[in-house]
């Protein structure tokens, strides 16, 4: 197997291993945009005189039949070809000939494979961002459906003033909105055109027009200048991941309220069976495995962005083969936050609030008549403050 920058010489098999890892596998989730970019780039190749329109037909042609292919699951990418990048141009040159080798012209693997992951980025975060909304909108659903049950509010653990359901699920759902927004927001730094940027230095003697490809691939910007792009690397990915830590923090939260509420102590709602599992000794068991895990799955998330940041501090400028590393903890997080933000509509909608087992504690109210008594009597809030705290103190 010839790889693109193969000159020759034989790759030992270990070092193919160690160098290539799982990048392999996880191109085939970015063929389809690298198909897309391709396609762009050649089209800017003819535009600019580079290609033929012969050429260019029979590539943009090539390129989507090999895309449908892979789409529907007759090849993936190989160890042997190292990443996606290798195993299309492969088989383009394979089933177009020399025209197939032409295409790289004005562009490296680097510029290449981040076309296609802000491409991939951009609709990723875009199925995060309707998933948060449609996981909020299951919180109204439970606030509009359950809403008027009584909950007391918690500080330090303590019962503090009264809540009710609907005030604890629209919390929740006004946080999602917000990471939703936060993610939205982080195509700040990913909805820029890399392609044309190359190995970071530009593709000299070649006249290309990178904000015509810009606007094919539907970027908002072109990357300016070709030597910020490889000193973004890692940026989006980060942002992105930062938002879906934030993210995962609320929904660990809720997990964690929800946990506290299900134990015997507190009894204040009863979990869907299809959300629980048995224990294998204790016959009396139900166990909130999938909130346990929303709830655990937060410090993974948190341990992505940790991951991601790592890679890039204090790499020098240009490209680094380190950055090949990044895919892996931003599609573990990517993955992690959809699949979470997929369980976790039908497990709140089953969810029943018990308001017989729900106590409050009768001082519970006790800011509520400091108000009141500062209000009525026209004195100083921490006077009417001393006055309630002296007649609820025991004996």
């Amino acid at each position: 197997m010839s790889r693109l920058w193969d000159k020759g010489a034989p790759l030992d098999a270990a070092v193919l291993a160690y160098t290539a890892g799982e990048d392999h596998a996880l191109d085939d989730r970015l063929v389809a945009y690298d198909v897309r970019a391709s396609i762009a780039h050649a089209e800017g190749l003819a535009a600019a005189g580079y290609l033929s329109a012969a050429d260019y037909e029979s590539l943009a042609h090539a390129l989507t039949e090999i895309g449908a292919e892979h789409a529907r699951g007759e090849w993936r990418v190989s160890l042997a070809e190292e990443d996606g990048q290798t195993a299309l141009e492969t088989r383009l040159t394979e089933r177009v000939g020399a025209a197939g080798g032409r295409i790289h012209l004005g562009r490296s693997r680097n510029d290449q494979v981040l076309t296609a992951l802000r491409l991939y980025l951009r609709d990723a975060v875009s199925e995060l961002v309707a998933a948060a909304g449609t996981a909020a909108g299951a919180l109204r659903r439970l606030a509009a459906e359950q809403g008027e049950i009584a909950l007391p509010g918690y500080t330090h653990m303590q019962q503090a003033m009264p809540s009710t359901v609907a005030l604890w699920a629209t919390g929740y759902a006004a946080e999602l909105d917000d990471d939703a927004a936060g993610l939205a927001g982080a195509a700040r730094r990913y909805d820029r055109n890399p392609l044309g940027s190359a190995a970071g230095y530009g593709t000299p003697g070649l006249a290309l027009d990178r904000d015509a490809t810009s606007r094919r691939l539907g970027f908002a910007a072109t990357h300016e200048p070709v030597t910020a792009v490889q000193l973004s690397r890692g940026k989006a990915e980060a942002a992105v991941l930062f938002e879906i830590a934030l993210l995962m923090s609320d929904v660990g939260r809720l997990a964690a309220d929800l946990l506290l509420y299900y134990t015997q102590e507190f009894s204040y709602v009863a979990l869907p069976e299809a959300f629980t599992t048995g224990s294998s000794i204790m016959p009396q068991k139900r166990n909130p495995d999938v909130f346990e895990l929303i709830r655990g799955r937060s410090a993974v998330a948190a341990a992505c962005l940790q991951e991601v940041l790592g890679i890039i501090a204090k790499l020098p400028g240009g490209y680094q083969r380190d950055l090949q590393l990044i895919k892996v903890p931003l599609f573990r997080g990517i993955d992690l936050a959809g699949q979470t933000l997929a369980i976790l509509p039908p497990a709140l909608a089953g969810i029943r609030f018990r308001p017989e087992r729900i106590r409050l504690d009768p001082a519970i109210h006790a800011a509520e008549e400091a108000n009141r008594l500062a209000v009525a009597e026209g004195i100083p809030f921490r006077e009417a403050y001393r006055r309630i705290a002296a007649r609820l103190k025991p004996g």
